[in-house]
């Protein structure tokens, strides 16, 4: 009969431990709401310094994600030199895709002009040149070598491009692609930087917050300091409160982000078209949310427990007794 009884009282207390935390989850929720002011200005600091990570974290994912036309991109843009007639650019064309084998496409002064014109909105002054000042401008794709990299057949076509009679300048497109590489390897280092201090901010905001409630309250723990109450059961309460102020913030830097990104939606998508990309911008999945909300309680049980332990640490040496 001993065993059953064990575990009937074992079950017991775990249900009245149970009861006691979710008593202490949900009355520290309470009692954040009960002093709203003061609370929605910690959160809103929070939710900024959580929401500045999070932005540059979407940012560099979607310049990882980006599904540019490679092809596209080790293309080459070939100003020929003015005044070249156009039986010289068609004799020039069939050189390239003879003798590289690539692939060519020309704009003529006139379309370039009427590009010109639709983008700057410059109709009036585009008026006011006698002859049409743009060159012929070819957009050259090198051929496939066999696997290589779009920039290693773009670098032997360009120097082949130089050395030919009427090329005035060859602008390698390829080099955009090694500046976005090098932008997005530098993202992803400030990313790490920037969330490992705004971590220590957010520890440090809620860890203050709550050494100001401990202090408020500081009657009341010695109270129940004097009559035995365990550490654990004092901590408790101002733990969920610093979890809960991690959680708000966390939900706040989430909602802040989901703004700038609808905001910024319809400029993004016609930055990618233009580069030739398919995907479209993406926000964070069901895990980032659930992640970035986990962090944000972690963050605020650590800050809250750094805090109650210093003031716990205090009372501890206030009762110890003095040697004479």
């Amino acid at each position: 009969m001993s065993q059953p009884t064990g575990l009937a009282s074992a079950r017991s207390s775990l249900r009245a431990r149970t009861r006691r935390h979710l008593y202490s989850l949900f009355s520290s929720l309470g009692s954040l709401l009960e002093h709203r002011l003061g609370t929605l200005m910690t959160v809103l600091v929070l939710g900024v310094a959580m929401a500045l990570p999070l932005a540059l974290h979407l940012a560099v994912l979607n310049l990882n994600a980006l599904d540019l036309d490679k092809q596209r991109m080790g293309s080459l843009s070939v100003f020929l030199s003015p005044g070249i007639g156009e039986p010289e650019v068609i004799d020039l064309i069939q050189r390239i895709e003879v003798a590289r084998g690539a692939r060519v496409e020309t704009i003529s002064p006139e379309q370039g002009m009427e590009e010109f014109k639709a983008a700057s909105g410059f109709q009036d002054a585009m008026e006011l040149f006698d002859e049409n000042p743009l060159p012929w401008v070819l957009q050259v794709t090198p051929a496939d070598d066999g696997g290589s990299e779009p920039d290693e057949s773009a670098e032997r076509m360009v120097s082949w491009l130089r050395e030919q009679p009427g090329v005035d300048r060859v602008q390698a497109d390829y080099k955009w692609m090694e500046r976005l590489e090098g932008l997005v390897g530098l993202g992803e280092a400030l990313v790490r930087v920037l969330a490992f201090v705004l971590a220590l901010t957010v520890i440090l905001v809620i860890a203050n917050t709550i050494r100001l409630d401990v202090a408020n309250r500081s009657g009341e723990i010695q109270v129940l300091h004097l009559v035995g109450a365990p550490d654990g059961f004092i901590r408790q309460p101002f733990l969920y409160a610093g979890f809960w102020y991690g959680v708000l913030g966390a939900l706040l830097a989430l909602l802040l982000l989901s703004l700038v990104l609808f905001y910024l939606h319809g400029p993004m998508e016609r930055l990618l078209d233009a580069y030739g990309n398919v995907m479209r911008p993406r926000g964070l999945g069901l895990r980032e949310v659930a992640g970035v909300l986990l962090c944000g309680g972690l963050l605020g049980l650590v800050g809250s427990w750094l805090a109650v332990r210093g003031h716990l640490r205090g009372l501890r040496l206030e009762k110890m007794p003095v040697r004479g």
